[in-house]
């Protein structure tokens, strides 16, 4: 069953932001794809607590990047009008999405 969550939770942090970049923006959708992945630096938030890394804890909530407010500022910059910011905000709440996807799991 682990193997199928890790499965799950890295190919929507991998794999999905490439079928939103081909759906949103069909003209850059390879640097929005990648912008979208690089959103997984949000994840250095982790850096912040011991231990770094709990398989039983769930990110959101817990850590800063994570929270109601981080999300918040995340559909903020989605009103930006640039196709590389609203990339950003997608890529961050798509990661803050498939991160409660896996608390739910």
């Amino acid at each position: 069953m682990d193997f199928i969550n890790h499965f799950i939770h890295y190919s929507f942090h991998f794999f999905i932001p490439f079928v939103f970049a081909k759906l949103f923006w069909k003209d850059n959708w390879i640097s929005a794809s990648l912008i979208m992945v690089s959103t997984i630096l949000i994840d250095l938030d982790h850096l912040l607590v011991n231990p770094i890394f709990d398989p039983n804890r769930c990110s959101i909530g817990f850590h800063p990047l994570h929270t109601i407010w981080a999300g918040l500022f995340y559909c903020i910059i989605l009103v930006i009008p640039s196709w590389r910011w609203r990339a950003i905000g997608v890529g961050c709440l798509w990661h803050l999405c498939t991160d409660f996807i896996d608390c739910l799991i």
